[in-house]
């Protein structure tokens, strides 16, 4: 039989990570987190994930640097960061945006600081 738990997590209780980002809800292979009113800054050192990343931009602009090629990030557009590929952020605006990781982020030290901003 499939798991039928419903599970619901308000971003207001939800646990930071290291980066800022807060961890909303989490499945077996699949993680979603919140990045709020992410301070602008200048590019971060570019880091390589072990998960694969989706996001979508809610508020604010970012410039995202993904292997050598550069993308624009603006309210309404979504993203996708390859498990492994050299990449990172450069805020413009405070920025807003939900990621989804598959697999989830937050767990077996995936997310831990390497001196970048996740994703």
């Amino acid at each position: 039989m499939s798991d039928t738990t419903i599970i619901k997590v308000s971003s207001a209780h939800s646990p930071r990570g290291e980066m800022g980002q807060k961890y909303l809800a989490m499945g077996k292979s699949l993680s979603m987190r919140l990045w709020q009113e992410e301070p602008t800054c200048t590019a971060k050192h570019p880091s390589r994930r072990e998960y694969e990343t989706v996001g979508y931009v809610i508020q604010g602009r970012a410039e995202l640097h993904l292997e050598g090629q550069m993308v624009l990030l603006e309210p309404g557009d979504s993203w996708v960061v390859p498990k492994g590929a050299n990449h990172s952020y450069q805020v413009l605006e405070p920025f807003t945006a939900v990621e989804a990781t598959h697999p989830p982020a937050e767990v077996h030290g995936r997310d831990a600081t390497t001196g970048a901003r996740g994703g």
